[in-house]
């Protein structure tokens, strides 16, 4: 009986681990299928004039330079808005309160903000920003559609920062105390640096997701082949020019190379991110 379970562990033990490979081979192969489409569908129009050249003829023409602008500054605005908000956030949660149901209420709100639909961001990034704040944003500008992405991506920091970082050990914070060091100093030199690759995480996965996300931005930016001369001014996005090129039929050729120009420049910025990433966390904890 012992060996017959010992062969039924065996099986199954090589059952779980041959799933567990399908289903990665799976994803593998389902991601390289989509990137090969992309690939082979927008390969034929990437060139550097396409992407450092203004757009002609209603967009079938030229390039998509002043989208890429447009793309990378309203990506900008938005982690230039959360991340210092989430982090500081992240900080309050795990260095200044106790576990209690302010903190609870907290988390909960967060979670429950990440799955929240999209649109809805937009929505609300369209009453308060584009008529309730226009005076200070501008309306419907590239600065509305910063901030709204920001309140996107804002849950996301937060969280992955706040378990970062829980994730310090808790004698090294009390050896900084017991050298006399004060709380924000222990803040500084002690949490942050530990937890910068957890929040550096966070930041990735919030940029990822603002810069692919079309809904809560398209009331916010049009479609003009004008480089953006100001925050507070109209601009364009990958994602809109993408929408609007597929959904109006102008041109699929152009909207394929603009969706394989937006998963490059994806690739480019989370591939810095992780560089990045590994540098301050080699300096910051000599």
């Amino acid at each position: 009986m012992e060996g017959l379970d010992r062969m039924d562990a065996k099986v199954t033990d090589k059952l779980g681990k041959a799933g567990l490979w399908l289903s990665a081979l799976f994803i593998i192969l389902t991601l390289l299928a989509v990137l090969g489409y992309i690939l082979i569908r927008g390969i034929g129009v990437m060139s550097l004039g396409f992407v450092f050249e203004m757009p002609r003829n209603n967009w079938r023409e030229g390039g998509i330079f002043p989208a890429i602008i447009g793309s990378l500054i309203v990506v900008g605005i938005a982690l230039l808005f959360s991340t210092p908000i989430g982090v500081g956030a992240a900080v309050y949660l795990t260095e200044f309160t106790r576990e209690g149901r302010s903190t609870k209420a907290i988390r909960i709100a967060a979670d429950s903000l990440n799955a929240v639909p999209s649109i809805v961001f937009g929505l609300f990034g369209l009453a308060l920003f584009v008529f309730y704040l226009k005076d200070f944003t501008g309306g419907p500008s590239l600065l509305s559609a910063g901030l709204t992405l920001g309140f996107m991506i804002l849950p996301t920091i937060i969280r992955t920062s706040e378990v970062s970082m829980r994730t310090i050990p808790f004698g090294e914070k009390m050896e900084s105390y017991g050298l006399g060091a004060t709380k924000l100093q222990t803040i500084w030199n002690i949490v942050l640096p530990g937890a910068i690759p957890g929040i550096v995480t966070g930041i990735i996965l919030g940029l990822g997701r603002a810069i692919g996300e079309t809904a809560p931005i398209i009331f916010m930016v049009s479609l003009n082949p004008i480089i953006p001369k100001s925050i507070l001014g109209s601009g364009n996005t990958l994602t809109t020019q993408l929408y609007f090129l597929a959904m109006e039929g102008i041109s699929m050729d152009v909207a394929f190379g603009t969706a394989l120009t937006l998963i490059l420049i994806i690739l480019t910025l989370n591939y810095s991110a992780r560089r990045l990433n590994r540098y301050l966390s080699r300096n910051l904890k000599r």
